[in-house]
């Protein structure tokens, strides 16, 4: 368990204290939630939160920045050899302001954009109409086909009819390969840029279990609490020295001001952990798990979106496979300190409040040590509890062996063999 805190602000420290609780009793299958080191808790909570100093290294317009400044170099210089890129700006505060500044960087408002549509796997920010990125933009989308898989031959189908300025790729909610150089050439035969988010897949191509964009990808955007297990947050990479220009001009003064130095620093000591051999058997263990995972619900015969998954993550319905909703089904979970969110599935006729999916991920608990026995536990509870959730006595015996699990599987405070 992390450490309990003390604050003189009583009311706040009982709030932490009690979420810190909430963390180490429940299950944790949220794709995008993972557990940081303490490492990573200790940068983030440092004096470098007192720090302001808007623009760049070198470049600053406050002074004081020397520390900073040689803090924010080597968070980039370790961000460019995981990833295999030549600039990288560690400055965003999260995934969707990212994305934002990358907008601006490579359109202008109006211009056309493809994405992938959100009951597919997308993400609000790759064109989603309530977003930003479907309110100033043309924003148009492309879906999986009946067998929950991208068909690159209709997405280039649809490239061709609409003639986009950008073609997205990378998802929240895709459970297969993405094949980056397939859309380079779909971004070739239309003039388009292509732009590769891959907050959730992040970790997998670090460790060379999944494809990386980098060859391929005109700009590359990643956040840096999933599968990369660090602190919230989000970096942006290209090899392209006049889109890096543009990208950092986007991000100060386009869409933020002051860079947050203390989690500069946290993605930092993230990085230098997935550069560690650990983070690659980790990654291994990851994906592992969750095809063990995937593949005991394919066994009971439920309804799997996609098939057998080949990351971190996969969909059940379960409104065809035990009817109910995504929204319910989340209820019923969450009584059993299973926690899991719902979401849309491919031709969902649920709102997005609703859902008739939900999504898994196994990367927070294999954070925490689980293996394959551990996740074929949990599925066959998770089918037992979603088929008879009537049964409150079932329910109740449900909640005392995820218990068991939990307090054998402490969070833990470092992932770097010492």
């Amino acid at each position: 368990m992390y450490k309990k805190i003390s604050l003189d602000d009583k009311e706040i420290a009982q709030y932490i204290n009690l979420e810190n609780e909430r963390q180490e009793n429940n299950i944790e299958l949220i794709a995008s939630e993972n557990y940081v080191s303490e490492d990573v808790l200790r940068a983030a909570g440092s004096c470098l939160t007192n720090k302001y100093g808007e623009g760049y290294p070198g470049k600053r317009y406050y002074g004081g920045c020397e520390n900073v400044d040689e803090i924010e170099k080597i968070a980039q210089e370790r961000a460019k050899k995981l990833f295999n890129v030549n600039f990288v700006n560690v400055q965003p505060y999260s995934g969707s302001v990212a994305n934002a500044a990358v907008y601006m960087s490579l359109l202008n408002p109006g211009d056309k954009v493809l994405g992938l549509s959100l009951d597919s796997g997308g993400h609000l920010s790759h064109g989603y109409r309530i977003s930003f990125s479907g309110l100033f933009y043309e924003s148009f989308s492309y879906s999986v086909d009946e067998s929950g898989l991208l068909n690159y031959d209709e997405i280039l189908k649809i490239a061709k009819e609409i003639k986009p300025k950008m073609i997205i790729c990378g998802y929240s909610a895709y459970s297969q390969i993405v094949h980056f150089d397939k859309f380079r050439k779909i971004c070739d035969e239309v003039n388009a840029y292509l732009f590769a988010d891959i907050s959730h897949i992040s970790g997998p191509i670090i460790a060379g279990l999944h494809p990386s964009p980098s060859p391929y990808a005109d700009v590359i955007m990643t956040t840096t609490h999933k599968t990369l297990r660090g602190t919230r947050g989000a970096i942006i990479m290209t090899n392209n020295e006049e889109i890096y220009k543009k990208i950092n001009r986007s991000v100060f003064p386009g869409y933020q001001g002051g860079p947050l130095f203390h989690q500069i620093a946290a993605k930092a000591v993230s990085f230098y952990e997935a550069l560690q051999p650990e983070f690659k058997q980790y990654q291994e263990q990851l994906i592992t798990n969750c095809k063990v995972f995937c593949q005991t619900f394919i066994n009971k015969g439920v309804k799997v979106i996609s098939g057998l998954t080949k990351n971190h993550l996969f969909m059940l319905d379960v409104k065809s496979s035990y009817g109910i909703t995504g929204k319910e089904a989340t209820e019923i979970l969450s009584k059993i300190n299973i926690t899991v969110n719902k979401n849309s599935i491919p031709n969902d006729t649920e709102n997005p409040m609703i859902t008739s999916g939900i999504r898994l991920g196994t990367a927070a608990m294999t954070s925490r040590g689980f293996k394959e026995d551990e996740f074929i536990i949990i599925a066959n509870l998770i089918d037992k509890a979603l088929r008879e959730s009537k049964n409150e006595a079932l329910l109740i015996m449900i909640k005392k062996e995820i218990a068991k699990l939990a307090n054998a599987f402490p969070i833990k405070r470092t992932y770097i063999n010492r």
